[in-house]
């Protein structure tokens, strides 16, 4: 019958704390040894007991605990032995097996092909659920990328991320570009890996986005040792470019807020969403989520879900009297949502139908997101929720033009660039730097 011995190997002469040792034995042919990471002074042992003396260095309740861990170090290493019977070939095989179960994710099966290594990143990144999202459509699109190479190469092709080259990453931005085009000669590589709707052409911001989210992932593959190999460590990514900011003014949302829309609840219904999101500021996805108990002594609280696990910042808007208005007119109307929300397309089709019927329909200079030319449309053809956004920034920065205290209604990040954006359009703010020199 298998036995365990602890002792340690250090004189008691020794001020230096030495490792706690374990010997199993298993009549005269078995000796296996296994060093602990438990340290003690060695004047502090007692070989006889096999356990951490009495003494006024320490309290029982200490004691006792580091006498219970060398006790169930002793049934772990009896445990893994029985486990595998007599097959344990020398100390060294030992240790690792005991290892496993001390730390078993160091011993992890982890997967080695590309889309195995995606998830795993997806998994153990720290991501937000909606930046999750964003890297799955990244996931999709790859998907599509490998079967696209491997119906053109009339072969398995796979993607490797030991293989991969810049070559392939040329290719995988020029995929990008014209996947809008290969969807109309190659349908069935949609029906392998669907989307809720055909590609369509995408702008310069959304390809280097998506190839920024590519570079993120090799990254981490190589912070985290899966691979040596980065295809896109010299790849230079463009620049994001952005137009000046287009919005609507508060009469021109006034005029909104008063129309008569009795006769269509469903445009009456998407019309207050739109105002109320005029009033706070928030993005689509956070005013989505929001329950009455983000209601809080007059002003709605809540955590920005793009900056949810890198920035966790309350934001709190007080409500004025028109929101308050807004959200009086619905109480009761959903179970705990601040409103019956419709889905995203349907409410952007609605807000621009909206704006028509409210007389909103003025020309526009904007950045053609797809072309990336500057172009001059009705507002009432381009308006989208995120236009709400831009209203309660606008006019805000229009009053106040401090970007620190925007930010911290609108949830910015200190300092950023999107207030550069709003200094060049409004002309009052022009005026008045030109009445400085009068």
């Amino acid at each position: 019958m298998a036995t365990v011995k602890a002792f340690i190997r250090s004189s008691a002469k020794s001020g230096k704390n030495a490792h706690i040792r374990f010997r199993l034995s298993d009549g005269r042919g078995v000796q296996l040894f296994h060093k602990s990471e438990l340290s003690i002074k060695p004047g502090y042992w007692n070989p006889n007991k096999e356990e951490h003396r009495s003494c006024r260095y320490i309290c029982d309740e200490e004691r006792k605990l580091f006498n219970s861990k060398i006790a169930g170090r002793k049934e772990l290493l009896l445990e893994v032995y029985n486990s595998v019977g007599k097959g344990i070939e020398d100390s060294d095989e030992f240790e690792k097996l005991i290892d496993k179960h001390l730390f078993p994710s160091k011993y992890d099966e982890f997967p080695k092909d590309f889309f195995g290594l995606f998830d795993l990143f997806l998994k153990k990144h720290k991501l937000s659920q909606v930046r999750i999202n964003n890297y799955l459509v990244v996931k999709r699109v790859l998907m599509r990328f490998e079967i696209f190479r491997e119906i053109n190469l009339h072969s398995n092709f796979k993607l490797d991320v030991e293989k991969m080259a810049p070559d392939d990453i040329l290719l995988f931005e020029d995929f990008l570009k014209n996947e809008y085009l290969i969807f109309d000669k190659h349908p069935e590589i949609y029906s392998i890996v669907p989307e809720c709707r055909p590609p369509k052409p995408r702008g310069k911001n959304t390809v280097n986005d998506i190839m920024g989210k590519l570079r993120t992932f090799f990254i981490w593959l190589n912070d985290n040792n899966f691979t040596g190999n980065n295809p896109l460590k010299k790849f230079s990514i463009g620049e994001f470019v952005y137009g000046t900011p287009y919005y609507i003014t508060i009469e021109e949302r006034d005029k909104i807020m008063g129309l008569d829309l009795s006769k269509y609840p469903v445009l009456e219904l998407h019309r207050d969403i739109f105002v109320f999101q005029c009033m706070v500021g928030c993005r689509r996805g956070d005013l989505w989520e929001m329950t009455h108990k983000n209601v809080v002594n007059g002003a709605i609280e809540y955590i920005a879900r793009k900056t949810k696990e890198s920035r966790p910042v309350t934001i709190r808007i007080p409500l004025n009297s028109k929101a308050k208005e807004i959200l009086a007119r619905h109480k009761g109307a959903t179970k705990g949502r601040l409103f019956s929300f419709p889905p995203s397309q349907r409410y952007n089709l609605d807000i621009k139908t909206i704006f028509k019927i409210a007389g909103i329909t003025r020309i526009v200079t904007y950045l053609n997101p797809t072309t990336g030319e500057t172009e001059q449309r009705p507002i009432n053809e381009i308006a989208s929720s995120h236009l709400a956004r831009r209203t309660f920034v606008g006019n805000l920065y229009n009053k106040v033009k401090d970007p620190e205290l925007i930010s911290a209604l609108s949830g910015h990040v200190a300092g950023s660039k999107a207030f550069s954006r709003y200094r060049s359009i409004d002309d009052s703010i022009k005026e008045e730097m030109v009445q400085l020199i009068n």
